[in-house]
């Protein structure tokens, strides 16, 4: 069996949770276009693998959506595939960068 390239492995992380994220709030690509300015096409590709997001867009989507797409994919195994791993949900519970308010 051939092992996956991790990137191929994190844009497909990326892309189904774009997938779950839109359809929980049954957007359109249309849609998501119109509310983020990311062209329709790009999310389209994101979907279908057809092409991988860089950074500022994966940024803007995840600003509009409310919900973090990137996975913690360090947390991965070395082996394995990732879609077995549990969903990633929302934003952290606590950033290491938040300020103490105790």
């Amino acid at each position: 069996m051939m092992r996956q390239h991790r990137g191929a492995q994190v844009a497909q992380a990326v892309a189904r949770a774009l997938a779950e994220a839109m359809a929980q709030r049954r957007l359109s690509a249309n849609a998501l276009a119109q509310q983020t300015g990311v062209n329709r096409q790009v999310i389209s590709n994101i979907l279908t693998g057809a092409s991988w997001p860089d950074l500022l867009t994966i940024a803007t989507i995840e600003q509009a959506l409310g919900v973090l797409l990137w996975p913690n994919h360090v947390a991965w195994p070395a082996e394995g595939d990732p879609a077995t791993m549990p969903a990633q949900a929302g934003a952290p519970s606590e950033s290491p960068h938040a300020a103490r308010t105790d």
